[in-house]
């Protein structure tokens, strides 16, 4: 039976908001200990691959550690026609949650530093090269999660997911949100981390699509038809089951 819907929201309400308070929070310690522009955003991004690694080992079988709403509806998508398919619903309100969450944990953050709770970011992010590294980014995240998925590899949703959201913060010159929660949260943060609320949109756009681009080309690389035979493990992306053998860490 799946856990109670509430709990699984408190899960990534949670973990969403200890995502983004390690991102901004790590981005603010980054840059007032380092004018090197290269050094912060090394310390940022190794504080975010750290927290995102644990994040997901802790609350992978509670609610499977999305953390992001493309990550929700990729999942959703992937297991249509499985029994104890989540409903549509669940996901709007997985998202939800994720977004509240990230949204605190942007406040938490500006707490932390002595900052005001709610600081909107003039750090404007609004070209195309941006949006395009987005959607490469957001593509890149969902084969990634649901290939672990397709190939019964879940285990290694952790410590993989983290390590592409590593090096996606170097690859691309976005430096890698690849997830609208967060980059709403993001958005009330004036700070190293934060983004204008006018280049929000823009960026969520993008990552669905790449969300989408990434849902196909799993299609084509793990199709279902030749899924990995043996029981279903669902990673910390998928639906989570209360059974102790099936669930992810």
């Amino acid at each position: 039976m799946s856990l109670p819907l509430g709990r699984r929201m408190a899960a990534e309400a949670v973990g969403t908001a200890l995502l983004v308070a390690v991102v901004v929070g790590s981005g603010i310690q980054a840059e007032r200990l380092s004018p090197d522009g290269g050094v912060a955003l090394l310390a940022n991004s190794l504080a975010t691959v750290l927290g995102l690694g644990v994040l997901i080992a802790l609350l992978g079988p509670v609610s499977g550690a999305h953390f992001n709403p493309v990550v929700s509806l990729a999942a959703w998508w992937q297991e249509r026609g499985e029994p104890g398919r989540p409903a549509l619903r669940e996901v709007a309100a997985y998202a939800g949650a994720q977004i509240g969450g990230a949204v605190a944990g942007a406040a938490l953050a500006n707490a932390m530093f002595e900052l005001p709770l709610v600081d909107w970011s003039a750090h404007t992010r609004f070209a195309g090269h941006l949006w395009l590294a987005e959607a490469v980014a957001t593509a890149g995240l969902v084969l990634l999660v649901l290939g672990l998925t397709r190939t019964r590899r879940s285990h290694l949703s952790a410590p993989a997911v983290a390590a592409y959201i590593g090096a996606a913060y170097w690859f691309t010159s976005s430096t890698s949100f690849a997830n609208p929660a967060v980059t709403i949260g993001r958005a009330f943060t004036d700070t190293y981390a934060g983004i204008a609320p006018a280049s929000v949109g823009p960026f969520v756009a993008a990552q669905l699509v790449g969300g989408i681009v990434g849902v196909g080309l799993v299609e084509i690389l793990f199709p279902a038809s030749q899924a990995a035979p043996g029981p279903v493990a669902r990673p910390a992306t998928a639906h989570p089951v209360a059974e102790p053998e099936r669930s992810r860490s």
